[in-house]
């Protein structure tokens, strides 16, 4: 029963990884209604974000080879410091910064008190309100060699609110993004290309700290969740993309208000644990 678990919470995380609606808080919700019916855990949420974060390099991974390159030739000086894509590197490292050290800080609280249920279903309402007001209110004028290294750091720290589950990561740094003026798809772009270092660590982190206990999944079970991840995860990236481009945030705001309004509604008649 616990590989059925894993391969369900794969596809999970694969399928809300990168839409605005905090993938942490729907393995969260998942997993109280799965046969064990127990939080996945932190460590399980992390490790298999390493896989939708590995479809991110393989979706972007020219870009990602074009930004490494310019960064490293500015380094040696081959390359202008002014170079759109050596700054890019430089606002991906910048912008990444919050959430490694508030993840530090309060790693006792993200992997406890933050994962409760009436947090989530919270921070789900809210977080839906404040990107259908970003969506409306946007200029959406400005494109990413528009940005700033205030801007990338205002990112990092939207970003580092999804330390919370139900904030969702890149909920957080797109919703900074459309109330900083850029538009929808560059937003969501450097949302993706910011995930990369922050996501990568933190389930490395986590591998290493869980090697042998990543919750009441096995480090096999978390390997195969992992595995889904990825092959759903890449799938939905490029539809993601498009699909922000034309329509905007409206259904994913009112699934987040929905989907927090039910999860109320659960914990007040017992239904689902805190």
């Amino acid at each position: 029963m616990n590989w059925i678990e894993a391969i369900i919470l794969g596809f999970v995380q694969g399928l809300t990884e990168f839409l605005p609606i905090s993938s942490s808080a729907h393995l969260r919700i998942v997993g109280e209604f799965l046969p064990n019916a127990e939080d996945p855990g932190a460590a399980f949420t992390a490790i298999t974000q390493l896989g939708t974060e590995t479809a991110v390099v393989v979706f972007f991974w020219r870009d990602i080879v074009r930004i490494v390159k310019a960064w490293f030739g500015a380094l040696r000086g081959t390359v202008p410091r002014n170079d759109p894509d050596a700054r890019m590197g430089w606002l991906v490292i910048i912008g990444s910064v919050p959430i490694v050290v508030l993840g530090l800080l309060f790693q006792e609280q993200i992997e406890g008190s933050f994962r409760s249920m009436w947090i989530v279903a919270t921070m789900l309402i809210v977080f839906g309100i404040i990107l259908a007001i970003a969506d409306a209110v946007g200029r959406q004028t400005q494109d990413l060699r528009s940005l700033t290294y205030r801007h990338g750091i205002l990112y990092g720290l939207a970003q580092a609110l999804a330390l919370i589950p139900g904030v969702s990561r890149s909920g957080g740094t797109i919703t900074a993004g459309l109330l900083m003026g850029y538009t929808r798809e560059a937003a969501a772009r450097y949302s993706f290309l910011l995930a990369i270092p922050a996501v990568f660590g933190s389930g490395v982190f986590q591998l290493v700290k869980s090697y042998d206990e990543t919750g009441p999944y096995g480090l096999a079970e978390t390997a195969l969740a992992t595995v889904v991840a990825f092959v759903v995860g890449f799938a939905i990236i490029g539809w993601f993309l498009r699909y922000v481009t034309t329509r905007g945030y409206g259904l994913f705001v009112w699934y987040r208000i929905l989907l927090g309004l039910a999860l109320y509604v659960l914990l007040g008649f017992g239904v689902i644990s805190a």
